[in-house]
């Protein structure tokens, strides 16, 4: 009896099938980015004072030990407490009425030994070398916060939307309103109130 030949599979289309496959994934599928902490350098500037002075009731510092210890204008501070803090400091408003540096928009406890107006008030970070990088971000994420919730107030009052919301909205590429005049009210609110933080150069243990 004749020996009945085995049928070949035609495997031709495989690879074309392969391809399409391997293209739809690449397509749909979504890749995880890394995200940081977003900053953005200040524009150059032609004329820059060699000695700036900050007096010192307009300087927030803020120190964190190899330990992961805060401690803020030389008194230990838990991190949950940071946020307030901040925001008293920034919107304290101590300038007298009368002068150029007076803030009429500030509700804080307008103290003579502290900042004299958000545009005047830095806040200045140092950290140890063996500070954690978990510490480092949640002490940034804390003093980002002040900022944002003193933007939001203001953007309310004078516009009746928070700034956060509406910023988010644009750079999402989500915002339905007039994009041009949102952007330049954005930009009011962040000369309203600025955000000046400073991070000083880490410290070696033991100094």
């Amino acid at each position: 009896m004749a020996r009945r030949a085995t049928p070949e599979v035609n495997a031709g289309s495989m690879a074309d099938i392969a391809f399409l496959l391997l293209i739809f994934f690449l397509v749909t599928t979504t890749i995880e980015k890394d995200k940081g902490i977003a900053r953005q350098l200040p524009p150059p500037q032609e004329d820059v004072p060699e000695d700036v002075i900050i007096k010192e009731k307009n300087l927030f510092i803020v120190n964190v030990n190899r330990n992961d210890q805060l401690l803020v204008e030389e008194e230990l501070m838990d991190l949950k407490d940071l946020r307030q803090a901040a925001i008293e400091f920034i919107d304290n408003g101590g300038a007298p009425a009368g002068t150029p540096e007076y803030c009429n928009f500030c509700q804080g406890a307008r103290l003579p030994d502290s900042s004299d107006n958000p545009d005047k008030a830095v806040i200045s970070v140092q950290n140890d070398r063996l500070t954690s990088y978990k510490m480092y971000i949640a002490v940034q994420n804390e003093l980002v916060a002040a900022y944002n919730f003193l933007r939001d107030r203001e953007s309310q009052r004078l516009y009746g939307w928070k700034f956060t919301e509406i910023k988010k909205a644009i750079d999402e590429g989500n915002y339905n309103g007039n994009i041009e005049k949102a952007e330049e009210q954005l930009q009011s609110i962040q000369k309203l109130i600025p955000l000046k933080l400073s991070e000083a150069e880490p410290k070696k243990s033991g100094e």
